[in-house]
């Protein structure tokens, strides 16, 4: 069997590794310059298929000249995850046997490019992993494999994320296995008139608004712990918050965003419903740290709005 695989994130890594052994080719997105200097930060997948001494691909898009090389490598095979580009038809077309995507949602749940994301910040118990024979439509290809997952109460979408992509990889060995003994790709349709989106998540979603719940709140924090990292702003001063807990029994009499308590713990916020208490930050200009720590650096917090 012979894979060309399609990968551009961390979460690609694990299934890389897993079946490394049949890998022809990586086909990669070209890293961009970023920060002040215009640094070139290759990503974690070139990185991998380099120490491998995996042939590389890098593109833009499947306009660049460097695409067409792809059927070069007669693959048998595509394996696409966490690519970041629509693989249009003409290259969905050249392995032998198809191409097969792996989504970390319960497809046709959570289409596009933010779908853990989206399930932390919607508050779901659940997630999933779904394998589908790719078309030229975004994540709309019939089902191959779907396996469904739990979300943790505190999970935050680093833990999600890294859970997810080891058990994709693991999943991958066998379905991988199946193709190649059947040399066919056979799924299900999926139910397009259950289909949601997930888009793709900008700076500001990050915001906080106390007057929502303690859990909500507590899910914009886990979703984006990442980025962008949910923030409010204390004395007109950038605060992201990193990890929290919450009491939503609790019941303070306070505005929503006030600081009504400080304790080893953390620093409690009244919310629209319920107490969430922020155990790390950083504030703008700061390092990172505990929130108790923070707390004694700076007085007078009882009291203060955060808004």
């Amino acid at each position: 069997m012979r894979i060309v695989f399609f990968g551009s994130s961390i979460f690609s890594v694990p299934s890389l590794l897993k079946v490394r052994g049949s890998v022809a080719a990586v086909v990669t997105k070209k890293a961009r310059p970023k920060g002040r200097g215009y640094q070139i930060d290759d990503n974690e997948v070139k990185r991998r298929a380099l120490e491998l001494g995996l042939p590389l691909i890098e593109i833009n898009s499947f306009k660049d000249e460097e695409a067409r090389s792809i059927a070069d490598y007669a693959p048998d095979l595509f394996v696409v995850i966490s690519f970041g580009l629509i693989v249009p038809k003409w290259a969905l077309d050249i392995p032998s046997i198809g191409p097969v995507n792996i989504h970390p949602s319960l497809l046709p749940l959570y289409r596009g490019p933010s779908p853990m994301q989206w399930a932390l910040l919607n508050c779901d118990t659940a997630t999933g992993i779904t394998f589908i024979r790719m078309n030229e439509k975004m994540d709309e290809g019939d089902i191959i494999f779907q396996e469904r997952v739990a979300i943790g109460d505190s999970e935050d979408y680093t833990s999600l994320s890294n859970r997810l992509a080891q058990r994709s990889a693991d999943i991958l060995y066998g379905v991988i296995e199946r193709i190649e003994k059947e040399r066919v790709i056979e799924g299900e349709a999926q139910d397009h008139s259950k289909a949601t989106y997930s888009s793709i998540i900008t700076k500001e979603m990050g915001r906080i608004d106390w007057s929502s719940s303690a859990r909500q709140i507590h899910c914009r924090i886990r979703a984006f712990v990442e980025w962008p990292t949910a923030y409010t702003f204390l004395e007109g001063k950038r605060l992201k918050i990193y990890h929290a807990m919450t009491d939503e029994a609790a019941s303070s009499g306070q505005s929503p965003g006030t600081i009504v308590a400080v304790t080893r713990s953390g620093i409690d916020v009244a919310t629209g419903k319920g107490l969430l208490t922020i155990t790390e930050l950083q504030l703008e200009n700061k390092k990172r740290m505990k929130a108790y720590d923070f707390s004694r650096g700076y007085r007078d917090l009882r009291g203060n709005m955060l808004n």
